[in-house]
């Protein structure tokens, strides 16, 4: 039986971003330099295949500092953590390894300022995410308001409504957060903005990446776990490209073979924490069932890299 043919277009840049690949190499130095079992608050990033092949070599994921022992090292995931959670783990004497997205730890910092300067913040972000968390956390509660979408600008109640400043989420759709900045700038003239993007060149490539790919395109298929917040952006990017199907699988066992049936051409790209391991597997699967033509489609060449804390260097 001959095969259908297909192409399948190839989003680049695409999955780890430099945040993700720093924040499992420290997971995995400081397994070497300490031992199982190190201790991560957190899934270390947001990615089911990552956090299950740490875990077989040693690390333990929990939720709140207070699951981990005072005698084992604790590392702090790379969506960042509030104030409070390095505080007490100083005051419980514990070896803790902070790794934070350096580009989340921006974000920190211009709040930090902007408080220190008498702003109020209105952070843009999605409400219960760990990094929303994290950020809020920063500052004393009151001083950071959490808005969603261009609706909760409307119903914002502010101390001062000339002296505020605003932050976002750095996984956000590019597109949204422009609507919301438009509005939070319509009713508050005054507000202050980030000196630079707060939403992360990773996503902003990844997204620009989808909305190249989508007119071409039948089907997109996004590589990322649920609870991926970049990963979901994607799904929603393609849908608002024109792209009329999108699906956000977390490996090829998880695609609707189904949906994809009378598809010639599909699209397929990976969240920041999805490893290209995964993107390997969705690509056999595909050659399995379809004559295969792949095409890459290449927005952007990321040479970003951040170093690893200096606790976890040779000889420090």
């Amino acid at each position: 039986m001959t095969r259908p043919n297909l192409t399948l277009y190839l989003a680049a840049p695409r999955g780890f971003c430099a945040g993700v690949d720093r924040a499992i190499k420290i997971v995995e130095m400081a397994l070497q330099k300490w031992g199982a079992p190190v201790y991560v608050r957190h899934e270390i990033v947001h990615n089911k295949y990552v956090v299950d092949g740490l875990r077989a070599q040693g690390a333990v994921f929990v939720e709140e500092l207070d699951d981990c022992p005072d005698d084992r090292p604790v590392i702090f995931s790379a969506h960042g953590v509030p104030k409070s959670v390095p505080a007490t783990a100083e005051a419980r004497n514990m070896v803790y390894v902070d790794a934070t997205c350096p580009l989340v730890s921006k974000v920190h910092i211009e709040a930090e300022r902007h408080h220190q300067n008498g702003l109020q913040m209105v952070m843009i972000g999605h409400a219960g995410h760990p990094e929303t968390l994290g950020t809020m956390g920063q500052l004393p509660e009151g001083e950071v308001l959490l808005v969603e979408t261009p609706a909760d600008v409307e119903t914002l109640t502010v101390r001062d409504p000339s002296r505020l400043a605003y932050i976002t989420q750095t996984t956000l759709s590019v597109d949204d957060t422009a609507e919301i900045v438009a509005a939070l700038q319509a009713r508050f003239p005054a507000i202050v903005g980030p000196h630079k993007e707060d939403i992360c060149y990773a996503t902003t490539n990844r997204q620009a990446a989808v909305k190249e790919i989508a007119p071409r395109i039948d089907a997109l298929l996004v590589i990322g776990a649920p609870n991926s917040s970049n990963s979901r952006r994607l799904v929603e990017v393609g849908r608002a490209a024109g792209c009329a199907y999108a699906q956000l699988v977390q490996r090829a066992a998880d695609i609707d073979w189904r949906a994809l049936e009378g598809a010639r051409a599909v699209g397929l790209t990976a969240g920041a924490s999805a490893p290209e391991v995964l993107v390997n597997e969705v690509i056999d699967a595909f050659a399995q069932r379809f004559d295969l033509r792949q095409e890459l489609v290449e927005t952007a060449v990321e040479r970003v890299e951040f170093k690893v804390p200096r606790v976890l260097r040779t000889g420090a």
